[in-house]
Parts: C-alpha cells; sequence; structure tokens
C-alpha cells in the first residue's frame, strides 16, 4: 500500500443536495452533464433533510480488487487510489456486486467497471462543491481529523451530561 495514499472524506452535515459533484464529475470524466454518469452520487433522503455524498473509500482491503479475476483493479503509485486498468478489465461486473458502498458500476456503454479515480489526484468534485462537504486529503490526516472531531464532541456531551456544573463554574 503506497504511503502516499490519498481519500475523498464526505462531511454529510455540510452537503446540501445541489448536484454539483454529480455534475463536474460527469463532465470531467465522461464528457457531458450527466448525473447518471458520474462516479460520485449524492444519496439522497429528502424526508430527513439528509444527503450524502457517496463515493469510493479505497479500501485497504479492497473487495473490488480481491474479487477481480483478471487483476483489472490497481494501486496507482503516486496517490494509492485503486483503478480499473481499462485494457485488463472484462466487465464482468463482480467488483460492482461486491462494492459495501455501491461506488463500483459497471458501464454497459464502455462494457467495464469504472470507479473514482481521484481525477489522478485532482479531484474536481472537491474543488466545485461550493459548502466544502467533500474534501480530498492524505489518509493519515483523515484519520486524525476524524479522532480530533469525535474528542470534540465527547467533550460537549461530557460537559452537557457528565459535568453540567463544570460550565457554570
Amino acid at each position: 500500500m503506497s504511503a502516499n495514499k490519498y481519500i475523498i472524506v464526505v462531511d454529510y452535515e455540510r452537503c446540501t443536495f445541489c448536484g454539483e459533484c454529480e455534475l463536474v464529475c460527469s463532465l470531467v470524466t465522461e464528457g457531458e452533464s450527466n448525473p447518471a454518469k458520474s462516479k460520485i452520487r449524492i444519496a439522497k433522503w429528502e424526508s430527513l433533510g439528509l444527503a450524502i455524498p457517496m463515493v469510493c473509500r479505497q479500501c485497504f482491503k479492497a473487495p473490488c480488487a480481491a474479487v477481480c479475476p483478471v487483476k483489472a483493479i490497481v494501486e496507482d503509485p503516486k496517490y494509492g487510489y485503486l483503478k480499473v486498468n481499462k485494457s485488463v478489465c472484462i466487465g464482468c461486473g463482480l467488483c460492482a456486486m461486491v462494492c459495501p458502498f455501491g461506488a463500483m458500476k459497471l458501464s454497459l456503454e464502455k462494457r467495464m467497471a469504472v470507479k473514482c479515480d481521484l481525477c489522478e489526484g485532482n479531484a474536481y468534485c472537491v474543488k466545485f462543491c461550493p459548502t466544502k462537504a467533500i474534501e480530498f486529503m492524505p489518509v493519515q490526516k483523515a484519520f486524525v481529523e476524524k479522532e480530533l472531531k469525535a474528542a470534540e464532541r465527547l467533550q460537549e456531551l461530557l460537559s452537557k451530561f457528565a459535568y453540567p456544573s463544570a460550565k457554570e463554574g
């Protein structure tokens, strides 16, 4: 595994359902603004006011790569992301079937698997997200930031419920 592994991190609380990430992804990768061809998609639960941009999680033990019979899913040496080697992929769709996040797709048009390749380190969905709900960062930084946010939430809960008098004094 590359020491430079990068991932896209999602803060669903900032997502406003705008769809800009889907449009720019399909425009950059497919040459047309068509959310159906985007490699990032927004899962929406409008009744709950919830939207979560869904994108490849770049798993360390990626089931898509493990199940590929021709080993067409390979790691990029510079950014550590997993990508589909188009000249090797046979379009069987096994990768899409095992992806626990629904991030792998089978393009019937291209007759091959497609997935986010982080725009080869340029992540346009991140650049165009107006609320910064999606970020591109080294995986280690993502883990540290997640730990810090969890610690902040824990501190808030403790000050609210466990030590309410500490707030007053």
